[in-house]
């Protein structure tokens, strides 16, 4: 799992948190484009798994800068406003109003610049949110009842940037606050 992320700020606001300095190049090339004045500072830092995850607790949507066309923004901002619990992509596909556009959201996802923050790990296939809906179902008929039992390890939870097992970390993380 990643145990330190990069983030990456233009004047103070935040354009990326990655594991690497990939997601920075690819800030620094848009800044680039921009009219200079129109930028004072563009600094990186390091923080652990535990302060992003006290980070998510506290950000607000106006903290972000960006870069992305019309529709990455809106799902960006979907999956920022999402509940915490596992989404399916054609559930995000419908909460931002393009039930037929399962792709187009899913690619958006992908390129999420904003690790953790922007929840995208919560967005798992369809059938693997439908295996853990059985599961807890199952479940609560049980001597277990408890919300815990998504089985993260049993399922597949998607592909993610950052590999399978630092997002099912991820979500077990963001489930939990």
């Amino acid at each position: 799992m990643v145990t330190e992320w990069i983030v990456t700020e233009i004047d103070g606001r935040i354009a990326s948190i990655s594991a690497d300095y990939g997601h920075f190049a690819e800030i620094a090339a848009k800044v680039a484009q921009l009219p200079p004045k129109s930028v004072g500072a563009v600094s990186t830092r390091k923080i652990t798994t535990e302060e992003l995850a006290a980070l998510a607790g506290t950000v607000k949507w106006e903290e972000f800068r960006l870069f992305g066309t019309k529709f990455q923004l809106r799902v960006w901002k979907q999956l920022f406003d999402l509940e915490p619990r596992l989404y399916s992509y054609s559930e995000l596909a419908a909460l931002c109003d393009n039930p037929l556009g399962v792709r187009s959201v899913a690619h958006a996802v992908a390129i999420n610049p904003v690790a953790y923050l922007i929840p995208c790990h919560l967005i798992i296939p369809k059938e693997s949110l439908d295996k853990a809906r059985e599961i807890r179902a199952t479940a609560q008929s049980t001597l277990f009842k408890g919300s815990d039992l998504y089985l993260l390890d049993s399922i597949d939870v998607g592909e993610y940037a950052y590999g399978s097992e630092t997002k099912r970390e991820l979500i077990k993380i963001h489930l939990k606050h």
